[in-house]
């Protein structure tokens, strides 16, 4: 009887035995031997030498977004909205929001009437510290009171 007892695991210990038993049983070993050859056959693993890659490219479009919308007000407190197609920082110069295919609409008042401006362009840059925004290539402004500019560039002080 006391042989017996020997024999018998304690409650503790049974989990780790029957991890060992599947790991040496063969189910273990095929489990594992699974997982690596998919990873080989599936070309998961990085071959490309580090020399490759454009670390330029990297930091120019690390901090890249795709249809952004920015909102705020201005120095005297009326609302603006940026749009654009896609925008991005660039490492060296972080203040600034380069973006494509801009769209903004601002808000002012002449002689207590609300003016609506719709600005349109290209291009713009988005200064943060110097709160200006910089539009060029097409830009073209339409307001509600019926002026129109066209030019091809333009500063914005926010």
């Amino acid at each position: 009887m006391t042989q017996r007892r020997q024999l018998i695991i304690s409650g503790q210990h049974r989990r780790l035995q029957r991890l060992w038993q599947f790991m040496f049983t063969g189910w273990g070993l095929v489990l594992v031997a699974a997982l690596v050859a998919g990873a080989v056959l599936k070309n998961n693993l990085l071959w490309t030498p580090i020399t490759a890659v454009n670390m330029s490219d990297v930091t120019r479009n690390q901090f890249k977004i795709t249809n952004p919308t920015f909102a705020g007000t201005d120095k005297n407190g009326h609302p603006f909205s940026i749009h654009a197609r896609e925008a991005h920082q660039e490492f060296d110069s972080p203040d600034k929001i380069f973006m494509a295919v801009v769209r903004a609409t601002t808000v002012r008042f002449e002689n207590s009437k609300k003016i609506t401006d719709n600005i349109r362009a290209d291009k713009g840059v988005y200064d943060r510290a110097q709160n200006t925004m910089l539009l060029s290539g097409n830009v073209s402004v339409d307001s509600s009171n019926g002026d129109k500019i066209r030019t091809r560039e333009m500063v914005i002080r926010l």
